[in-house]
């Protein structure tokens, strides 16, 4: 058969762009930034074990040693798990997990190396390894935090990290540093005593073509929307607040009102277009330090902060305009949907799973709440072994998994009662929020990653 030279081309033409629509198409990462997806923290169809054991090596598929200190959570992208890390000069530098009151600074103000790690998802091994900054930390960090707090984020072609006053950096997927960008000295320390210099929590979140970040400081506080393929300003939104910690949460519901960025700190919940960084409304009433991330479902949007007095929970309804905060003695308006005092968590970001709201305090106490109404489901105090709760509660079919700072995993049934099904010990110190993926759970702890699975 005779072809002709027009033929060859066209062909060749044909091929070759396909050959870049295979080229461009990425998978959807499967957990690309802290909490998973939206920072529900839930990842169904996971066949995951309800027990296992970290020293035996039942339904563990692999660990492997992670140097440094951080309590970054993993995240997971294709056949790939990025986690972040910084590893000191100082022979055993440390951080106090517990239950405490002071909040002084650690004095580790040594040569740090703040790294990014992309690791093989199936065996453990590490594909790349690079450092995004070496030198002397621009700022102190809490005694119970570390250097890399921040959770790395991904669209499955670039993986941003945060490393606070060190900067922002864009990695791509063979682990080329595409951009870095210098966000200054940012003094995330108490409120009331600024000499305490405690160090930056909140992780970068990517919408469409955008990385945004919450920088709210002592001297300073802005959202900042970088481009994703540049590190160019698209815009920031200046604002008077106080230090926060949380990580910002795009809303994309029901109700017709477009996407929604919403952040949780103390002087108001704030709700922007993430196109623009305009603020569309505000709401008051929040603690005087926030860390916990907004979460939402339907067209609910749930903001806790857990420091005393206040310690609110919110139910929010997306779409406010201006002022939306609650007056006098009530506990719901136009867009509150309900609100409670004394009852929200300090550090994890709650779950909402299946109509309930779960909220885990610090000291173990588990809350259940009816996600439309408020109304208590029940108030259970898990029997931990005094360390208390960082880490913020996953769920996969039925499950939830609640990570505590001595090392162990329990894990509830979910529903209108409270059942413990198990309780894993992990023989180290978990600070990180889990990562569910691929019949997976990614458990970063203090010096290893586990990967949590049934036999093949």
């Amino acid at each position: 058969m005779r072809i002709d030279r027009g033929s060859v081309v066209a062909l060749l033409v044909c091929a070759a762009a396909i050959g870049l629509i295979l080229e461009s198409r990425v998978e959807t990462p499967a957990w690309p930034s802290f909490r998973g997806p939206s920072a529900s923290g839930v990842a169904d169809n996971q066949n995951l074990p309800e027990r296992w054991d970290a020293t035996t090596g039942e339904n563990v598929r692999w660990q492997v040693a992670v140097p440094g200190l951080a309590h970054s959570s993993p995240i997971v992208s294709g056949d790939r798990v990025y986690v972040t890390r910084a590893v000191s000069s100082r022979p055993g530098a440390t951080f106090k997990p517990g239950l405490y009151g002071a909040g002084t600074a650690s004095e580790d103000r040594s040569v740090q190396r703040w790294i990014v790690i992309a690791l093989d998802r199936r065996t453990g091994a590490t594909i790349w390894e690079r450092t995004a900054y070496e030198g002397v930390p621009k700022e102190k960090r809490h005694i119970k935090a570390t250097y890399a707090n921040a959770t790395p984020a991904t669209n499955g072609q670039t993986i941003v990290t945060f490393f606070g006053s060190q900067g922002l950096y864009a990695f791509e997927a063979n682990g080329n540093l595409r951009w870095k960008k210098d966000l200054g000295v940012l003094n995330a320390g108490a409120y009331d005593l600024p000499e305490y210099e405690w160090g930056t929590a909140s992780s970068p979140i990517i919408y469409k073509d955008l990385v945004i970040v919450q920088c709210d400081t002592q001297d300073e506080s802005f959202v900042l929307a970088a481009d994703i393929r540049t590190g160019d300003t698209r815009w920031k939104t200046n604002r008077k607040e106080l230090p926060s910690w949380g990580t910002p949460t795009v809303y994309q519901g029901p109700g017709g009102i477009g996407a929604e960025l919403i952040t949780n700190a103390s002087n108001f919940i704030r709700g922007y277009d993430p196109e623009t960084g305009k603020e569309r409304w505000r709401l008051g009433g929040s603690s005087k330090i926030t860390a916990p991330t907004p979460v939402f479902s339907g067209g609910t949007v749930i903001v806790a902060s857990g420091r005393a007095p206040e310690r609110p929970i919110f139910a929010i309804k997306p779409g406010g305009q201006g002022d939306i905060s609650l007056t006098g003695d009530a506990d719901s308006n136009t867009n509150v949907l309900w609100h409670k005092r004394g009852r929200g968590s300090y550090m994890p970001t709650p779950l909402i799973y299946g109509g309930i709201v779960y909220v885990l305090a610090n000291d173990g106490v588990f809350d259940a709440y009816d996600l439309q109404t408020g109304r208590e489901v029940y108030r259970q105090r898990l029997h931990h072994q005094g360390s208390g709760f960082s880490a913020s509660p996953v769920a996969a079919d039925g499950r939830i998994y609640l990570s505590s700072e001595d090392g162990d995993i329990f894990v509830v049934r979910s529903g209108t009662e409270f059942q413990q099904l198990a309780k894993n010990t992990m023989g180290e110190p978990l600070m990180a929020t889990p990562a569910l993926a691929d019949g997976t759970m990614y458990v970063r702890g203090e010096r290893h990653l586990f990967a949590i699975a049934p036999p093949r």
